[in-house]
């Protein structure tokens, strides 16, 4: 599985604007319903904020990767965000996040959803590679440097 094979270039927000855990789920999520009429916003936004209420997906060293499943989709999308200025995400190390990683899969895709995550994950354990996509120059340095690292597992 690619990362890169899921991640759309109009659904890259180098600058998100949200202030706040709901504007940044919002803002991603607006990107990915465009223009698919199977998604409506409020709902993909409730299936997110129900899914933090389990636990935050804000998984610290900077980073949140927040997730849902919906039964109307029949692939999964990813959305990618920063935020310069940062957003208090309820992150395990307490820390603001500036890398966003909204993923959404369809209900039976378990497996793949999993497996998205887990790759996403490992793909961020790189300091080098977090540092380079907050002090990156936009969207198309994102996409580039995403492609990088995702062809190296």
């Amino acid at each position: 599985m690619k990362i890169i094979d899921l991640l759309d270039p109009k659904c890259i927000l180098p600058d998100l604007q949200a202030a706040n855990k709901r504007g940044v789920l919002e803002e991603l999520a607006a990107v990915l319903v465009q223009g698919r009429t199977e998604l409506n916003l409020q709902n993909v936004v409730e299936v997110l904020q129900e899914r933090e209420r389990l636990g935050s997906t804000g998984i610290g060293d900077n980073i949140a990767i927040p997730h849902g499943k919906l039964p109307q989709l029949s692939q999964m999308l990813l959305a990618f965000g920063r935020s310069i200025k940062g957003v208090d995400f309820d992150s395990m190390d307490g820390k603001a996040s500036h890398l966003f990683f909204l993923l959404l899969a369809p209900t039976n895709a378990s497996g793949l959803h999993l497996k998205a995550l887990a790759k996403i994950s490992r793909m961020l354990m790189s300091q080098t590679f977090r540092e380079s996509l907050i002090e990156s120059n936009g969207a198309e340095d994102i996409i580039k440097l995403i492609a990088e690292k995702d062809a190296e597992f």
